[in-house]
């Protein structure tokens, strides 16, 4: 899996788009059953197709020169599904460790794993593990995988952390800021997704990024994820290069 672009590949990345790629896209893989159900196939099968548009995804985003991806691959909400439809995802996580981690690393791909930790099964939390371990040194893209991810438990979590810190006497309540809080996050030291990508025609977040997305650009697309291409991609990016970022100030061709 080529991943990690050489520079000829940056550059057109950047060439391509006007020169305003986003440096972290974050995907909500959305409508894996409806794609399934639209064609008259088990929800399984829909998984299973968005696991492969997941590797597009991932071989196009180092093509493009995009430093970080993440994907938001199982909510800390989506324990409530069927139990045979929770167990086919963990299955489809481990054959993704199995299958592709190794060529991840070979490409450069450095792994990185948002979400709760403490209640999950063993088995799974020890292939996460396995991935961020194995991967921990590499420079290339950066995927990072939100699994038994829920933004506002992560900012709980936080939280949490920076009362623990105020106890120990490490800090004091007044210290407390925007900086601190970011850095007790899962997110810590990742830059904030720049673009937000929603395939299914839904427009919300969903729990997802909420402190991050501050200002994040939205682009959302009727596409289920299984249709989710290479072209489609590029759409998103070209959309992206056409939005004025202007952080709550003004554009300077306003003044």
């Amino acid at each position: 899996m080529n991943v990690s672009p050489d520079r000829n590949q940056q550059a057109h990345a950047a060439d391509s788009s006007s020169g305003k790629m986003p440096r972290h896209v974050a995907f909500i893989m959305d409508g894996n059953g409806r794609w399934a159900t639209a064609r008259g196939l088990p929800r399984t099968e829909g998984h299973r197709h968005g696991l492969e548009a997941l590797r597009k995804t991932i071989r196009h985003a180092g093509k493009r020169g995009i430093e970080v991806v993440t994907i938001y691959s199982f909510s800390s909400e989506n324990w409530s599904r069927p139990e045979t439809e929770v167990s086919f995802l963990m299955g489809l996580l481990r054959r993704f460790v199995q299958r592709d981690l190794s060529e991840l690393h070979e490409a450069n791909v450095k792994i990185s794993v948002i979400g709760g930790r403490d209640d999950l099964e063993k088995g799974i939390l020890a292939l996460l593990e396995e991935a961020e371990q194995l991967t921990r040194n590499n420079t290339g893209l950066n995927l990072v995988v939100a699994f038994n991810y829920g933004a506002r438990a992560e900012i709980a979590r936080a939280a949490k952390r920076l009362a623990e810190d105020a106890v120990r006497g490490d800090i004091h309540p007044d210290e407390i800021s925007e900086e601190s809080i970011g850095n007790a996050l899962d997110t810590r030291g990742i830059p904030d997704p720049d673009l937000i990508v929603r395939t299914s025609g839904e427009m919300r977040l969903s729990n997802f990024l909420l402190w991050q997305a501050v200002y994040s650009e939205f682009y959302f697309c009727d596409q289920h994820w299984p249709d989710f291409d290479e072209a489609a991609f590029d759409e998103a990016l070209a959309c992206f290069s056409n939005r004025q970022r202007r952080y709550g100030g003004l554009d300077a061709t306003a003044l």
